[in-house]
């Protein structure tokens, strides 16, 4: 299978399916659960994500390919490069964007409870929590520390989770500074938003791996297989990219950022008066 055949199979598809089931059966877009899921502010936000997808990914991929860690099979890419990374690769990292914003979008307008004082789905009130976000915070922090010792001294098996990690926790950082107690009360859209693309990418890599899309080195991964196909990179990989969006998609649109962020601004102003 080209790459691009299975980009049109199992990102294109679905994204067309999400569009269809948007406009074609569209629902009143109505505030739920605190989140902002009006067709303006939802682009904007996907749009915002796929800038920083391909911005923040591209120096990355560009290691693992120039170093072996991740390589494509020739025959089946344009052959069309931008650095070491096939053009496939970079239109992956948008549709992928795309697809995780509508999943959220679809699950933002459906699952979430009720706004407060409408029938029996009534949501609890937001209350902030400075202990959870020190914690996840310093927990990240620690995290992030010993995978980075594990990539510039451990193993070579540990390249490429090490490398991954090294990479997507900074990310993740500022928006559990800015936002972990928000996250956690919206973890129901949160949870579902990450579980279901992650598993559903991780599952089409076992297809694409198969075919010889690309390859996975076996000397710089862990050896751990699920199916007896798919590397645990791999499937940390799918997770930690919709992390990243998600987080970022919740954060972009609840109601309670946007009161923080007014707080924050107001600080500020009052600061710079003195």
């Amino acid at each position: 299978m080209t790459y691009f055949g299975f980009l049109l199979r199992f990102l294109v598809l679905p994204i067309l399916i999400f569009l269809g089931i948007h406009y074609l059966l569209p629902l009143p877009d109505k505030e739920r659960a605190g989140v902002r899921v009006n067709p303006r502010a939802v682009w904007t936000a996907i749009a915002v994500h796929v800038f920083l997808a391909v911005a923040y990914t591209t120096p990355w991929d560009n290691y693992l390919v120039a170093t072996g860690v991740w390589y494509y099979n020739p025959d089946l890419v344009t052959g069309i490069v931008l650095g070491y990374v096939p053009i496939e690769e970079y239109t992956f990292f948008v549709l992928e964007t795309i697809l995780s914003g509508l999943w959220w979008w679809f699950l933002a307008r459906r699952i979430s409870p009720l706004p407060q004082g409408e029938g029996l789905g009534v949501r609890a009130t937001f209350t902030p929590n400075k202990l959870l976000v020190y914690v996840s915070t310093c927990v990240l922090v620690l995290l992030w520390l010993l995978f980075t010792a594990l990539f510039f001294c451990g193993d070579v098996k540990w390249t490429y989770l090490s490398i991954t990690l090294f990479w997507a926790l900074p990310a993740i950082l500022p928006q559990l500074l800015f936002g972990a107690d928000i996250l956690w009360h919206h973890r129901k859209l949160v949870f579902w938003s990450i579980l279901i693309p992650g598993a559903y990418l991780s599952l089409t890599d076992i297809v694409a791996l198969t075919d010889t899309t690309w390859n996975i080195s076996k000397e710089q991964t862990t050896g751990i297989l699920f199916f007896g196909i798919l590397p645990l990179e791999e499937v940390v990989f799918f997770f930690i990219t919709n992390v990243l969006i998600v987080f970022g998609m919740t954060l972009l649109l609840a109601n309670e950022s946007q009161e923080r962020l007014a707080g924050i601004k107001r600080r500020l102003q009052v600061w710079n008066k003195k």
